[in-house]
């Protein structure tokens, strides 16, 4: 008779995760145990910071210390992490670097992770859950009197417009981004406004602001030369959406930006009711 191998054996124990977004997927569907080191831009959720080895940034990795942890699978976001990954494969690590860049994908990465850890059932009751989610934060953005035209701004000099997912969680949470089709551009160079001239000729009335690893300052946006023509200036519609929260193409932006977003754009179709 063949032995039966465990369950657990067939999957990997020693995970490194490169960016937060696998770490936050993995504590959520309770394969917390499996992971051996992740990025020290991870902030969600706070006790992987105290419970987990630090060992990359985004586009560098202490290729040796994660060696040193021995892991079985290393996961991975985009190709500005190609290095990274050629140099693990060079050393015979298994290495799994997804790419997606919309909502669809997130959820999708939701339940490829799961999988490849043997929580496929897990995943797919959480990715379930991020869609329940969308589905009653974009019905109650379906009562709007008016959906507000949306700048949002990744980084401040020069100008970066948000990737494809910002820009479908901003349609989802009730606003209109006035720059679709450069959130389709999944190279931030890509999407780079030559003319902040642009932005006034949109006349958006909300701008939300996310500066990768720094404060937004509404009041710097504000004295932007001729940006005080625009509505979202003229009326103080400017905000902050916490980093963590939104540029992570994870769990995160699903739950905790969305909801960051339709509340300012609720608040927002409220004035204008009055």
């Amino acid at each position: 008779m063949t032995d039966v191998v465990p369950t657990i054996d067939r999957y990997p124990k020693r995970i490194v995760c490169l960016t937060e977004e696998p770490t936050e997927v993995l504590y959520a569907l309770g394969e917390q145990d499996r992971i051996v080191g992740i990025s020290g831009f991870t902030v969600r959720p706070p006790k992987a910071r105290k419970e987990k080895p630090k060992v990359s940034a985004f586009t560098s990795a202490k290729i040796d210390e994660i060696l040193k942890l021995q892991p079985d699978f290393v996961v991975g976001f985009s190709d500005i992490q190609a290095d990274i990954a050629r140099e693990l494969i060079k050393a015979g690590v298994e290495v799994w670097i997804s790419n997606h860049r919309s909502v669809d994908g997130i959820l999708g990465y939701i339940r490829r992770l799961g999988a490849m850890v043997g929580a496929a059932e897990k995943a797919e009751v959480y990715a379930r859950q991020a869609e329940r989610h969308i589905a009653v934060i974009e019905k109650a953005a379906a009562a709007f009197s008016r959906r507000p035209k949306v700048y949002f701004e990744e980084w401040d000099d020069p100008l970066i417009t948000g990737i494809q997912w910002v820009a479908e969680l901003v349609r989802l949470a009730g606003g209109d981004d006035v720059f679709p089709r450069m959130s389709g551009e999944s190279l931030a160079k890509h999407r780079i406004l030559a003319d902040p001239g642009e932005v006034v000729q949109q006349a958006p009335d909300i701008i939300l602001g996310s500066w990768c690893g720094k404060r937004f300052r509404p009041d710097k946006v504000a004295a932007r030369e001729g940006w005080d023509a625009i509505p979202a200036v003229r009326h103080g519609d400017l905000y902050e959406i916490k980093s963590p929260i939104i540029l992570q193409p994870g769990p995160a932006a699903l739950f905790d930006g969305l909801e960051a977003m339709h509340g300012i754009f609720a608040e927002w179709d409220r004035r204008q009711r009055r």
